[in-house]
């Protein structure tokens, strides 16, 4: 029998062959989604909302919130890089030392460079998502929120409230806590969460504290995110972003003695929804990469600054 006599006689079983063959491939693709996190549902005009509460801190752990920097541009190559800071973790890291290079040569344009490439601040913390009406399903359930600076000041002017006829609310407290209504514009092409705000202080499930300690017990540790191990060395970060920008500037001046991290910082802890060697074109960047209404971005001109200045000094 030929070879085209055999593709007919088995052109019946082919469909399910090749079935078969794209379930594999499917279930075997890793995802580079991390199942923890929550993220609001954001309409074709680009806006969103839902109510959340801010969670306490897990067993074992200081606070209901951790701190860290990234980086996520795309380069002259057309790839990207989107690797987490080690200023996190309090140590030099090279995207700063560029910047800083970039910052005090005194050209504009390489000023305009720097600010593109700037870090981007997050936060993560616990929450119970209250109501999601893009997604019902998420309700009653924990998740960890990624979020900005804008938000985070919303928790901390509750805590420190501006007049003396406001009484300070802990915002991460099961008893005397507060909702969060989550309210996202598009404004400027950006998020805008100017209008998302605190409702009045209320116990979380009535002060049930069988269904509190369910919560609780549902914490997610914050530790990861700021866990050196979890880290890229100073090392590696740079050759990184050498490949992005396709130089072979080291931005390693003064860095050598740096402590290295682990090789590799896992996708659940950086976030990166790429491959490291992925085009800007391929980058399947989400739209709820940095929860700020400025695209997440920390550094104003005066911090370029300080960085300018501390380099100096040394």
């Amino acid at each position: 029998m030929s070879g085209f006599d055999t593709l007919k006689a088995a052109r019946h079983a082919s469909i399910a062959k090749l079935v078969t063959a794209a379930e594999k491939l499917v279930t075997t693709t890793k995802s580079y989604e991390d199942a923890r996190f929550w993220a609001p549902t954001i309409d074709k005009s680009g806006n969103g909302y839902a109510i959340i509460r801010f969670l306490p801190a897990p067993a074992g752990e200081d606070l209901p919130w951790v701190r860290f920097w990234d980086h996520g541009f795309v380069g002259p190559t057309g790839r990207w890089y989107i690797e987490n800071s080690l200023t996190s973790i309090g140590q030099p890291d090279p995207a700063s030392a560029m910047n800083t290079e970039l910052w005090n040569s005194g050209r504009e344009e390489d000023k305009d460079t720097a600010r593109a490439r700037k870090r981007r601040l997050h936060y993560v913390s616990n929450i119970l998502v209250l109501s999601d009406p893009g997604k019902p399903s998420n309700e009653g359930k924990v998740f960890l929120y990624k979020y900005g600076k804008k938000i985070f000041n919303k928790c901390n002017d509750i805590m420190q409230p501006e007049f003396k006829d406001e009484e300070p609310v802990n915002p991460f407290d099961f008893w005397t806590g507060a909702n969060f209504k989550l309210k996202i514009r598009n404004y400027e092409g950006y998020r805008n969460y100017d209008k998302s705000e605190f409702d009045k202080g209320t116990a979380l499930f009535g002060s049930d504290d069988k269904r509190l300690e369910e919560i609780f017990e549902k914490l997610y540790s914050l530790k990861e995110f700021v866990d050196p191990k979890n880290y890229k060395s100073y090392a590696e970060l740079s050759a990184k972003l050498n490949q992005v920008l396709g130089t072979k500037d080291s931005f390693t001046a003064n860095q050598a003695d740096q402590p290295a991290g682990k090789t590799s910082a896992p996708a659940k802890v950086a976030e990166s929804k790429s491959a490291p060697d992925q085009k800007a074109s391929e980058v399947p960047w989400s739209s709820n990469t940095s929860e700020e209404d400025n695209g997440g971005e920390d550094e104003d001109d005066s911090t370029l600054s300080y960085f300018a200045k501390l380099a100096k000094s040394v």
